[in-house]
């Protein structure tokens, strides 16, 4: 199973309790991201958990130091974001996560944003905080 992790993921790794328990340990056994999910991390620490800066660049260390580097936005992906967008009726940035999940060639998307079971040609969504021990 190759495993996209999207952005919540990342910022309950950052935090304490059950959630952050389990990101830790799926972060730990690796996966794929893209610089998307670097710069959402980025938003969301600064505001809506009120990080520093400073606090901020280790933490995407930290993440870096366990996930092979982010996978870029290319034109294309933005392409068949904005087909799924459409054919799902989903947000663009949502579908953009999706695009470069299956550009990865992942068949997993690990995220609690998207309707856990859901199917995007060989990808499957799964809410990892959902019954962690199915994945």
């Amino acid at each position: 199973m190759s495993v996209f992790f999207d952005t919540n993921v990342l910022i309950y790794a950052q935090q304490d309790g059950e959630k952050a328990e389990v990101a830790r340990r799926l972060l730990a056994e690796g996966g794929f991201i893209s610089i998307q999910v670097i710069n959402e991390f980025t938003q969301v620490s600064r505001r809506k958990l009120g990080r520093s800066w400073s606090e901020i660049g280790p933490a995407i260390a930290d993440i870096l130091a366990v996930l092979p580097p982010p996978l870029p936005i290319t034109l294309a992906m933005s392409d068949a974001a904005r087909r799924l967008a459409e054919a799902y009726s989903l947000s663009f940035y949502d579908a953009l996560i999706i695009a470069a999940a299956l550009e990865a060639r992942c068949t997993t998307l690990l995220t609690e944003d998207l309707q856990d079971g859901q199917r995007f040609d060989d990808l499957i969504v799964l809410n990892p905080f959902v019954m962690p021990s199915r994945i």
